[in-house]
């Protein structure tokens, strides 16, 4: 029997190589291509065990429920006073900071629908798909945003949906971000039927005239502040009451 003894030197020239393939394998991971499946993959990134034990809390008590990403997620936060107009529905914010369409899915099917029956579900989506994902197409994220909405009227097919298109982005009407954007608002109005699904497109209310998203309502161009929840509360609010009664 052979036996094969390293000095100090080659543990070291191993180890480096070692580290190496493992920072090598890290940058691969990291920068690998979208393909038309990711959308539409369901994918563990978020809160999901604090949302379950607050659903189990609430015992049922769930009117409205709000699903998205961080301009979701930081509504109750940095629009408080506008959230606080959605108290008699007892919404229930399900945004999470960061996440694409298949995060979202991954959530939503494993139990963030369950356990209570909502009267209304507003859902604004996608963003990050763009933002984080330069080869993203609009088809890819239009097509993670049909399988959200296909998924919530399976497990609250008594809710009403209203879907909104993606919020504009970007510091000019131009950015290459923002015109992906809209490229994938364009492919969302058919998913509405007008019976239990509705879209709403109130992008509009973030920009100037020259299309350009105004930073006194959108401060980095992409988040509302105070007054840009307002305005999203104001534009949403007639509908929202309108499929809650």
């Amino acid at each position: 029997m052979k036996i094969f003894l390293l000095n100090s030197m080659s543990i070291a020239k191993y180890s480096a190589a070692l580290v190496l393939s493992l920072l090598v394998l890290a940058s691969t991971s990291l920068t690998a291509g979208r393909t038309p499946a990711d959308a539409v993959t369901p994918v563990e990134n978020s809160r999901h065990t604090k949302f379950l034990e607050e659903i189990h809390q609430r015992n049922g008590n769930i009117g409205l429920v709000l699903i998205g990403d961080s301009i979701t997620d930081f509504w109750p936060g940095k629009g408080k006073d506008s959230y606080a107009e959605f108290a008699a529905w007892n919404p229930l914010d399900l945004g999470v900071s960061g996440e694409h369409t298949e995060h979202v899915l991954r959530r939503l099917l494993d139990g963030e629908l369950d356990g209570y029956k909502a009267k209304a579900i507003m859902i604004m989506i996608g963003t990050n798909n763009i933002g984080h994902c330069a080869d993203e197409k609009p088809e890819w994220v239009a097509a993670g945003i049909k399988k959200i909405v296909e998924t919530v009227k399976e497990k609250q097919p008594q809710a009403k949906i209203l879907l909104l298109a993606i919020f504009p982005r970007g510091a000019t009407a131009d950015d290459n971000q923002n015109q992906r954007v809209i490229e994938t608002n364009k492919l969302l109005p058919s998913l509405a039927d007008n019976k239990t699904v509705f879209f709403m497109d109130i992008g509009k209310i973030f920009l100037d005239d020259q299309g350009n998203v105004k930073k006194e309502l959108m401060p980095d161009f992409l988040h509302p502040n105070a007054d840009g929840y307002k305005l999203w509360l104001e534009a949403v609010k007639p509908k929202l009451s309108e499929l809650i009664k």
